[in-house]
């Protein structure tokens, strides 16, 4: 109880840092607001580099969301990560996101270490810690744009801003409980060094979820989750959901409210504990849902080496 009691503490003050971070009261982008759903449960490395090999041989996850299908340039998020189990107590990982909304492009390639320090004499309590080390490029592509600015300035043609960035995180898990936080970006956290996107990045992320074991063929656990993320220039967002895993974990479903008025809702399947697919969707948030469609997200994970 003491240890937990510790870890608690320990994630409350990381996650409380970027909450002192003045921030302007400003309009973001939509599609920043929902990181990729597979992020949530099947593949909680995307959000946290603590999480890199947490998990025995390779995990090599593709995620996918396509936005707005009936509006022209419609944002497309890509993300692909790996991560690899060296030992017991390391892990390693590499991620490459990409996001293109209209005339403004989104590239990240980054590089994850994580040590996994177990708490118990089975190895059924771990302590992870993770580093991310990143290049990340913002761009924007006037010649994409609709209708040109009249009078373009230098600063708005074709701008490019590319940058180095590190992300750090902590989590606590053991058979049925996951606690976790992340900070993106540290250094773009306090300083803002972003030129294209100054208000729209994550900047926290403090997560909690407990799988429920069943007797049952029919339902095979119930994971209830909690996550509360933090945006530059926007209000903090919560996310509450439950993941149901039926027969045997072969099929899951499950469901989150976000508080910017969206919600999603999704079905997974599992073959011979090697292959994950997740499918989603997710309404878009309160004053454009009117306007525009949800979007769909698509996930796939395969296990190697185990």
């Amino acid at each position: 109880m003491k240890k937990i009691f510790t870890l608690l503490s320990a994630l409350l003050f990381i996650a409380s840092l970027p909450v002192a971070v003045k921030a302007q009261n400003a309009r973001t982008p939509i599609q920043q607001l929902d990181p990729l759903i597979s992020q949530y449960y099947e593949n909680r490395f995307l959000g946290n580099p603590s999480l890199a090999g947490a998990d025995a041989g390779l995990n090599i996850d593709l995620g996918y969301r396509k936005q707005w299908k009936d509006i022209p340039d419609a944002p497309v998020t890509f993300a692909l990560t790996a991560d690899y189990q060296l030992a017991k107590k390391f892990g390693v990982g590499l991620t490459v996101f990409n996001d293109q909304a209209g005339p403004l492009k989104h590239t990240r390639a980054a590089l994850s270490y994580a040590y996994h320090m177990p708490l118990d004499e089975n190895n059924t309590e771990f302590l992870h810690v993770g580093l991310t080390t990143a290049i990340d490029n913002k761009r924007v592509e006037t010649k994409k744009t609709v209708v040109p600015p009249v009078n373009p300035t230098p600063d708005i043609q074709d701008s490019r801003d590319t940058q180095f960035e590190t992300d750090l995180g902590i989590a606590y898990t053991n058979e049925k409980l996951t606690i976790q936080a992340a900070l993106p970006n540290v250094l773009g956290t306090f300083k803002n060094t972003d030129k294209i996107e100054p208000r729209n990045s994550s900047t926290f992320m403090v997560a909690g979820s407990y799988k429920f074991g069943t007797k049952s063929f029919q339902i095979s656990s119930i994971e209830p989750m909690v996550a509360f993320r933090g945006i530059k220039g926007y209000k903090s967002i919560l996310d509450v959901g439950t993941k149901v895993s039926l027969a045997k974990n072969f099929v899951n479903l499950f469901a989150l409210y976000h508080t910017n008025n969206a919600m999603t809702a999704g079905v997974g399947f599992q073959f011979k504990n090697s292959i994950q697919v997740q499918a989603s969707y997710t309404t878009q948030t309160a004053g454009v849902k009117n306007n525009i469609d949800g979007n769909f997200g698509l996930g796939i994970k395969v296990r190697l080496f185990r």
